[in-house]
């Protein structure tokens, strides 16, 4: 059975990390809301309509099996595709890096929204600029540096194992969109994280990742998502 992917349309988002595990193994699945809307993914998140409801998208379904939070989800299917080792403790592992991850895009959204979703980023401009510095100069360096040490560890060049697994797939999506939304920031950064640098170029350079990026199966990066260019909170 086909996996359904059901995330908010028009925005990469936290569904991307999901769409590169499938992508990366050549995995078919539907990205329901692109082609149905978002009728069904509100279904699956009404207490009323179903037992487990899912607090936000991404949520996968894979048959009468729903899963939400981009984490788990990528936990659920890392055995199923291939992309986690067999030894259970890298498991846990791998999983523990992927929340890691998702601590960090949370601070990465925090630079244009640091005050809250329910506002615009034009209504929390001044508390943005302020968050976005420590974002460049002490946040990013301290997340950045812990990943170059879990490559730097381990031998393959990978960060778990002997193999690619789905944290370098995220770690991929994390360079790309920091380089989408601090451009300037990433350039003068990266020198110093050849290793991180290294895992990004070797996911671009897969024959699936590079065909899937020049498809229209991927969505770009814009100012309606998690990744967001604002030119002033790079010189705040």
């Amino acid at each position: 059975m086909t996996y359904e992917l059901f995330y908010w349309p028009g925005i990469p988002g936290r569904g991307e990390f999901v769409r590169l595990a499938f992508e990366a193994t050549g995995t078919a699945y539907r990205d329901v809301c692109r082609e149905e809307g978002t009728g069904e993914m509100f279904r699956l998140m009404d207490a009323a309509g179903i037992n487990t409801p899912s607090f936000a998208p991404p949520i996968l379904r894979d048959g009468d099996v729903i899963v939400g939070q981009a984490a788990l989800i990528l936990h659920f299917l890392g055995p199923r595709l291939g992309l986690v080792p067999e030894n259970e403790m890298l498991r846990f592992w791998t999983h523990q890096i992927q929340l890691t991850i998702v601590d960090f895009v949370a601070e990465i959204h925090d630079t244009h929204h640091p005050v809250g979703g329910d506002f615009y980023y034009e209504e929390q401009k001044r508390e943005a600029l302020r968050r976005a510095g420590t974002f460049r100069n002490s946040r990013l360096p301290k997340f950045f540096g812990w990943f170059e040490s879990i490559i730097k560890r381990n031998a393959s060049g990978w960060l778990v194992g002997d193999e690619m697994s789905y944290v370098d797939l995220s770690l991929f999506l994390l360079v790309e969109g920091l380089t989408y939304g601090f451009p300037k920031t990433v350039a003068k950064a990266m020198p110093d994280y050849p290793l991180i640098a290294s895992v990004h170029d070797m996911v671009a350079a897969l024959p699936r990742i590079a065909t899937y990026l020049k498809s229209t199966r991927r969505q770009a990066f814009n100012e309606d998502g998690i990744f967001r260019f604002y030119p002033e909170l790079e010189d705040a």
